[in-house]
């Protein structure tokens, strides 16, 4: 059974710093795209950064590119998101989302959460002070 689970969301205040986690089980993430996801209250699901298998390409959207970096640890099945210089803005649940494809690009736009086959459940991000 393919799991996805995000972890190390929290509070923090603006200008702090949080790495999310998403671990997966069923499946070898080095072999998945994986992007991250966010969505705050009252908005839609927006893509934030991608992560591609040829070449391991990073993909930032552009409220984020800058602030956050996406990275792989093969050996340890687990995508991170590196999130710096954090906004009230940013306050949002994160989801991670896989999908077996071997392109080396990837979207974040339109219909991106469409071609996600697994989801996470989401960790809670708040940025306050």
């Amino acid at each position: 059974q393919v799991q996805l689970v995000e972890s190390g969301g929290g509070v923090v205040q603006p200008g702090g710093s949080l790495t999310l986690t998403c671990s997966a089980s069923g499946l070898s993430l080095w072999n998945y795209r994986v992007a991250w996801f966010r969505q705050a209250p009252g908005k839609e699901r927006e893509g934030i950064s991608c992560i591609t298998v040829t070449n391991d390409n990073r993909f930032y959207a552009d409220p984020v590119r800058g602030r956050f970096a996406i990275s792989r640890d093969a050996a340890r099945n687990l995508v991170s998101l590196q999130m710096n210089s954090l906004k009230p803005d940013d306050t949002a649940i994160y989801f991670c989302a896989a999908v077996a494809s071997f392109s080396s690009t990837c979207t974040l736009v339109g219909g991106a959460a469409a071609e996600y086959d697994y989801w996470g459940q989401g960790t809670q991000v708040t940025v306050s002070s």
